[in-house]
């Protein structure tokens, strides 16, 4: 039976970085933020219903969604923004666990379901196993600013608009503390696999 593993972990925790590294093992990770972009793609379903929903006036002249436009508009409406998770989340729910049974299928020993907000959407039951990425909150804090240029409010902003990351370390079967350097990060990985039998 394969393992299905869920990775997650805060704003600016560093899941990417190790998202990434499951690559060295040739285990297959699938994304949750990829697949929400592909669901609104001209011709999905979803696309149709966001249409539908918000009217034409959300698309670019290349038929494709303005996220710019929709985004203001999600931001400011909190029914909106319950409209439009309501239309995507289950199309991204849908696509994952597709992918997820084609790989486990064509005889892959572990798959990765990278979900941010895992707790949060109360997503555990599509998998085995739970990973999350952990950093201290003034690590996260300073990564955040620094990479998308937010003044340190912004920053704490959405840091707290989620679980916090040791809300989540205890809610996981394992974590990975990626406080360190990026080899450490891999070492940790490298060493859980192995206890989970997976490589």
């Amino acid at each position: 039976m394969a393992l299905v593993i869920g990775l997650t972990g805060s704003i600016a925790s560093g899941k990417s970085t190790v998202s990434l590294m499951f690559d060295d093992f040739n285990i297959p990770v699938i994304d949750a933020d990829k697949i929400s972009r592909e669901v609104v793609n001209p011709g999905e379903k979803a696309y149709n219903q966001i249409i539908e929903a918000f009217g034409d006036e959300i698309l670019l002249d290349d038929k494709t969604l303005d996220r710019k436009k929709l985004g203001a508009i999600i931001f400011t409406n909190e029914l909106k923004r319950k409209t439009l998770n309501e239309i995507v989340h289950p199309a991204v729910r849908e696509k994952m666990l597709e992918r997820r049974d084609e790989y486990i299928e064509a005889g892959a020993s572990s798959v990765v379901l990278d979900i941010p907000l895992l707790f949060e959407s109360k997503l555990t039951h599509f998998v085995d196993r739970t990973v999350v990425v952990y950093v201290d909150e003034t690590v996260q804090l300073n990564r955040l600013m620094e990479r998308d240029g937010y003044t340190e409010e912004e920053a704490r902003q959405r840091i707290n608009s989620q679980l916090t990351v040791k809300e989540k370390a205890n809610m996981a079967d394992a974590v990975i503390d990626n406080n360190g350097s990026k080899y450490e990060s891999f070492q940790q990985l490298e060493k859980l696999l192995k206890e989970w039998k997976v490589i």
